[in-house]
C-alpha cells in the first residue's frame, strides 16, 4: 500500500533535471489532487567568500534567478493543471528544503539530479544522507544521467 502523498514540496532550479523532476512532481500531484509547493533556493554558501561590489552584484544576479526560477515553474505547473504556492529561501539548499518541507508538513519532497549539475554540489558526499536524516517524509530523485 503506498502512503498517502497530499502535501508536495517540488525543488526547482531551472535546470534540465529540475525541469524534469518537475513534470514528474506535477504529474503526481495532478493525479493524487495533492497540495502543491514550488521551493526555489538562493545557495548562499558561494557568497560566503569575499565581500564587495562583485559579490553584491553575484548575489543580486543570483536571487534574480532564483527567483526568475521560481516563476517559470508555477508557470509551467499551471500550464500542466496544477496549481502551487511558491516560495523563494536563501541558504544553504538542504537547510531550506528541510525547513520547508517540515513547515509545510510535505508528505514527499521531489528534486531532479544529474551526477554533473548545479545540483549535483547538494547531494555529493554526504548531502544526500543529511537531507534524508533531516526529513520524516518521502523524497524522489529524478535521476538524468
Amino acid at each position: 500500500m503506498l502512503a498517502p502523498f497530499g502535501r508536495i514540496l517540488l525543488c526547482y532550479d531551472a535546470s534540465p533535471e529540475g525541469m524534469r523532476a518537475l513534470r514528474c512532481g506535477a504529474m503526481l500531484a495532478r493525479q493524487l489532487d495533492a497540495e502543491t509547493h514550488l521551493l526555489s533556493v538562493l545557495d548562499l554558501s558561494y557568497w560566503s567568500v569575499g565581500f564587495g561590489v562583485m559579490s553584491s552584484l553575484g548575489f543580486d544576479l543570483d536571487e534574480a534567478a532564483a527567483k526568475k526560477a521560481l516563476d517559470d515553474g508555477i508557470e509551467r505547473l499551471r500550464f500542466w493543471g496544477v496549481a502551487a504556492t511558491g516560495h523563494c529561501a536563501v541558504g544553504s539548499a538542504v537547510d531550506q528544503i528541510a525547513t520547508y518541507a517540515r513547515s509545510l508538513r510535505a508528505d514527499l519532497i521531489v528534486i531532479g539530479h544529474h551526477p554533473h549539475s548545479v545540483f549535483s554540489r547538494w547531494w555529493n558526499g554526504s548531502n544526500h544522507a543529511l537531507l534524508l536524516d533531516r526529513v520524516s517524509c518521502g523524497v524522489l530523485f529524478e535521476v538524468l544521467s
